[in-house]
């Protein structure tokens, strides 16, 4: 069943859906959305689980293909151009293969169709091991988390996950704070968000894959399978980004997607 997810609508002109990878929030591709919204309306999305959207029992890639097709339809979209990072990309993937009438273009950042070996595991448990009571800001939040988590950069996107409860809803004095993720589903679910997309494909319309050079999401090996869901795939790579590439140069990424997007 799909969840009404929560959304922040800018800028004019046809639509295109901004997805935001595991651990992130609508918020995360806002600098790209205020590059492209004078020539496009922008849909970014909280996906299940994540932001301000509902918690769910459940997530794989067919619920949260569902959650924006059901989006589109509570907009009125008939269809829509797509971009989607990490998981976002797979949930992206996922709508252009099982609703391929819904979708003009599709761009695809740093991820590949394909079912990749887990590694979010220790920033699952220290994040869930992270003790909460007593913390006061997120400074202390911070100092706590880096038991877990070393990367400092690493924390402080993780920490943009962390609200302070509000104090009608304090329910213990010490606790000041908690996770917007739902961690616990995440967790359990993991194995299903590490998965490839669902169907068989193919997804014929214009496709463009965006690779981070210092990123190893996107490989080689991938390129028979990413033919095969999408022949009109086209590649191209960022150079001097990571994973992040969307955050590392918004302003090179924000211009392929411009360029593709025109005349797709």
């Amino acid at each position: 069943m799909s969840v009404e997810l929560n959304h922040r609508i800018t800028g004019q002109g046809e639509p295109l859906v901004l997805l935001h990878g595991l651990f992130g929030s609508l918020e995360n591709l806002g600098g790209i959305a205020r590059r492209l919204e004078e020539e496009w309306q922008l849909h970014a999305l909280d996906e299940r689980n994540h932001g301000s959207s509902p918690h769910t029992d459940d997530m794989d890639y067919p619920s949260m293909a569902a959650d924006v097709v059901a989006y589109l339809d509570a907009q009125g979209i008939e269809k829509a151009s797509l971009l989607g990072h990490s998981m976002g990309g797979k949930v992206a993937m996922q709508v252009a293969l099982s609703h391929p009438e819904r979708v003009r273009a599709l761009i695809v950042a740093d991820i590949s169709p394909v079912t990749y070996k887990a590694h979010h595991d220790a920033i699952l448990d220290g994040m869930q091991q992270l003790d909460l009571r007593g913390v006061k800001s997120r400074t202390e939040a911070d100092t706590r988390l880096a038991e877990f988590v070393e990367i400092p950069g690493v924390r402080q996107f993780l920490l943009k996950n962390l609200e302070r409860i509000p104090a009608d809803q304090q329910t213990d004095s010490e606790l000041a704070f908690r996770w917007r993720l739902n961690l616990p589903v995440i967790d359990a679910c993991y194995r299903k968000l590490a998965a490839a997309p669902e169907g068989q494909g193919p997804f014929e319309g214009p496709v463009l894959f965006i690779k981070g050079a210092d990123s190893a999401y996107i490989q080689e090996k991938h390129r028979d399978t990413i033919r095969a869901l999408f022949p009109a795939a086209e590649l191209k790579i960022i150079e001097g980004t990571g994973h992040w590439l969307h955050a590392e140069k918004p302003e090179a990424f924000a211009s392929l997607c411009q360029r593709f997007l025109q005349r797709s």
